[in-house]
């Protein structure tokens, strides 16, 4: 039997950058994975795939929208082969989950393909593929296996007209009409991508706004954007059945005042947030508790009720977010090593990937009213900047909320071209608690995007935006 200082069970964000830095730290590493390739949902059907397919979209619709203002003229018309886009994406995927097997065999980690089941607090039954089983021994073991898509009760995923994001992310044609239940990142990530080559979509949110999560401004213009786009945005409409009817979805939902509304497409995607993914793990062989909502029960070091058993990522509480698990990879890691790292979940910043890209960290508008804190707010529009002109994406702004006494940065909330990058100068200003003042006092090179945020530092200073 083999035996580990570590093994880890998912090979996700959380767990390979888990396994990465236990390696480092100089322990004996094992990484557990059910499915053939490495970097679990983020890799695979998530996060990387709807990027590329998000960018060869944006491509497209460049080239048929706004070539020609740019003074660049196609002859014939410009033609969508989805079979190669989806390929195109499945290439980005490959290249990626290899990069992760290069990352453990670099850094000496064992990798076992199978499903990896507890036998007790120090020992992994691992279920390998060929129907063959092993046990392995670690001092530690960490759980990363992860979140699938959510669905409602009365909801029957068929995978071929009532889909989930993964089914979404290679489809064998475009949608006529795609109706999408749940107004959050990824309902509207993907709702874009197909609107962009062709589809009418439809948008049905239950919330009274999209990304409820978000600042209300930001759901403000984004709704506003999409709008503008033709996309289909219905808030305040609770799902009450999704039929299939042939090559036909129906959708039936109440609306704010109760009245029933139908909406009717060739494809509906289901897209009403993710589930924490404990099935087979056998926890009860160890020990482990779940909590109430069926998350892996953890303390402020990720450590479950049994002492050498931690988890991390989608599959505890937080926000489900590959840099947050990858973070928490991290800090469990050198906790076992004995060091004394910290996670700051207020500075985990957030992103919705559409365009104009949507970006925040730290407290929303909301938040701050309800918790009682006196602040101020400075708003500087992306259409103000001269780089957003030349480059033709002047929808959004930059909107900074300091404390009202202190000047202290509360709170940064982006719409824009390339905030989903420009949220990291706000992140490094708050780990080192900025003020609005310090943001607005350093020098922005000339013309970017980042200008939007030294502008909205002066506004929220003392009003005093130089370029508004």
């Amino acid at each position: 039997m083999s035996s580990y200082d570590v093994a880890i069970i998912g090979s996700g964000p959380g767990g390979y950058v888990a396994a990465i830095r236990c390696a480092q730290l100089g322990m004996k590493t094992a990484i557990i994975e059910k499915y053939s390739t490495l970097g679990g949902t983020c890799l695979n059907v998530g996060c990387i795939p709807s990027k590329a397919l998000l960018d060869s979209s944006h491509h497209y619709e460049d080239a048929v929208k706004h070539f020609e203002e740019h003074g660049i003229e196609i002859p014939g018309e410009i033609k969508v082969n989805l079979e190669k886009m989806i390929s195109r994406k499945q290439s980005v995927v490959d290249q990626t989950t290899k990069g992760i097997q290069f990352l453990m065999d670099k850094n000496k980690i064992d990798v076992f393909e199978g499903m990896g089941s507890f036998k007790n607090a120090t020992h992994i039954n691992i279920e390998k593929n060929d129907g063959k089983s092993e046990t392995i021994e670690a001092k530690n073991i960490i759980i990363a296996t992860g979140s699938k898509p959510s669905t409602l009760p009365f909801i029957k995923i068929d995978k071929e007209r009532v889909i989930t994001s993964t089914e979404a992310l290679k489809l064998k044609e475009i949608p006529k009409h795609m109706i999408v239940i749940g107004g959050g990142v990824i309902g509207l990530e993907l709702g874009q991508v197909y609107k962009r080559l062709g589809s009418e979509v439809t948008v049905v949110e239950f919330m009274d706004r999209i990304v409820p999560g978000m600042d209300g401004a930001l759901s403000k213009e984004l709704t506003k954007v999409l709008k503008k786009q033709k996309m289909k945005i219905n808030t305040s409409h609770k799902v009450k059945s999704v039929e299939r009817k042939g090559n036909e979805v129906i959708v039936k939902a109440d609306d704010k005042k109760g009245e029933e509304v139908t909406f009717t497409a060739d494809y509906c995607l289901v897209a009403v947030g993710r589930s924490p993914y404990t099935a087979g793990l056998n926890l009860d062989a160890a020990g482990v508790k779940l909590d109430e909502r069926g998350r892996v029960a953890v303390n402020d070091h990720l450590q479950t009720n049994v002492s050498n058993i931690y988890a991390i990522g989608d599959v505890v509480r937080g926000a489900m977010l590959a840099h947050k698990a990858e973070e928490e990879g991290t800090l469990v890691a050198e906790i076992m090593a004995g060091q004394k790292p910290h996670i700051d979940y207020n500075l985990i910043p957030g992103v919705v990937y559409t365009w104009p890209e949507v970006a925040a960290v730290g407290k929303t508008e909301e938040e701050l009213k309800e918790a009682g804190i006196d602040f101020k707010v400075g708003q500087f529009p992306m259409r103000a900047l001269g780089r957003a002109r030349a480059s033709m994406d002047i929808d959004g702004f930059v909107k900074i909320l300091a404390d009202k006494k202190t000047d202290e940065v509360l709170g940064v909330h982006m719409i824009g071209a390339r905030v989903a990058d420009l949220i990291a100068e706000a992140v490094t200003a708050m780990e080192f608690r900025a003020s609005a003042e310090d943001i607005s006092r350093m020098s922005h090179a000339h013309p970017t995007y980042a200008e939007a945020v030294k502008e909205a530092a002066l506004a929220a200073t003392d009003d005093r935006a130089l370029h508004i």
